[in-house]
């Protein structure tokens, strides 16, 4: 199960009903922070959860709304007594931007690791899941985010059994664990069907519609998009500044067939983003309008 919350789905400044920039998810007790915008520590208390498991915190890109809440989230972190380090990845230039913003939080009693991204696409591998950034279209560096869960295939104890592996191994195969007994090795494959579907949830903002946005949210069971504008006469304003269109992130959903779609990152003149739904929704059927605190828990399928 990844728990998944839409913490704030503003841009460019915050407002008294709505939060900046940032997503949180969580997943066998470990959290992952997706952009960092003002306010967001407050978010999270909003939302009754907690900063202690963020293990890692990604950032699409240094753009003020998008980052400026992390000094004060690693003050916090450090005045709660956090030892464990912290991991942190983004565009090129990552160590330089945090190391300029820690002039407010010059001593932690943690460490912080960098990973900088220095290609189109990457692949990160975590305990249980893998974060892959791959590159969008803004104007400046800028990256979406796509994390899976892989589910293993169906244990069969009856194969089991005719292999005669031992009872106490069974747990451990389970898990992916190869084991050495003497001169007999055995591994998962040996008693586990085929991989089953697992959890992928797609998320970017700050672009224009890009051919890596599709490939890579296809299929996701959520993808959070950028819709900028609901307006249509602001089609023009999106493509001078990069951003997008409620319809044009609704095109991108049908054609990566995603299960669901969430819009954030609205402009601060976007009032009711409610109200051009309808409009969406021809599009995209399964289109929500994101909020802050806006939260879903993503299950394995059902029977698989």
């Amino acid at each position: 199960m990844l728990d998944v919350c839409l913490l704030g789905c503003g841009g460019m400044m915050p407002l008294p009903y709505r939060w900046l920039t940032s997503l949180m998810m969580r997943y066998n007790g470990s959290s992952i922070l997706i952009d960092c915008g003002e306010g967001t520590q407050i978010a999270i208390r909003e939302k009754g959860w907690s900063f202690k498991p963020i293990d890692v915190v990604c950032f699409t890109h240094y753009h003020g709304d998008h980052i400026s809440g992390l000094p004060g989230l690693l003050l916090t972190m450090g005045n709660a007594e956090r030892h464990e380090p912290l991991t942190l990845i983004g565009p090129k230039g990552l160590e330089r931007v945090v190391n300029a913003l820690r002039v407010i939080a010059p001593e932690l009693p943690f460490e912080l690791k960098f990973i900088e991204i220095s290609a189109n696409e990457e692949t990160f591998a975590f305990e249980g899941y893998r974060l892959k950034a791959f590159k969008v279209n803004h104007n400046i560096l800028c990256y979406g985010y796509t994390m899976e869960i892989d589910r293993a295939g169906r244990f069969d104890p009856v194969k089991a059994q005719e292999l005669q592996i031992p009872k106490n191994y069974w747990g451990r195969l389970q898990k992916g664990e190869c084991i050495v007994d003497g001169e007999q090795r055995f591994t998962p494959d040996m008693v586990l069907g085929p991989k089953r579907k697992g959890i992928k949830l797609t998320y970017c903002t700050d672009t224009r519609p890009a051919p890596s946005i599709a490939e890579n949210a296809k299929g996701a069971d959520l993808f959070i998009c950028e819709g900028m504008y609901g307006e249509k006469d602001k089609l023009s304003k999106a493509k001078e500044y990069k951003h997008m269109t409620f319809y044009e992130a609704a095109e991108l959903a049908k054609t990566a067939q995603v299960k669901e779609m969430w819009l954030t990152h609205y402009s601060p003149s976007l009032n009711y983003p409610e109200e051009f739904m309808a409009e969406v929704e021809k599009i995209f059927p399964n289109a929500k309008a994101g909020k802050d605190g806006k939260t879903v828990e993503l299950q394995f399928e059902q029977g698989e």
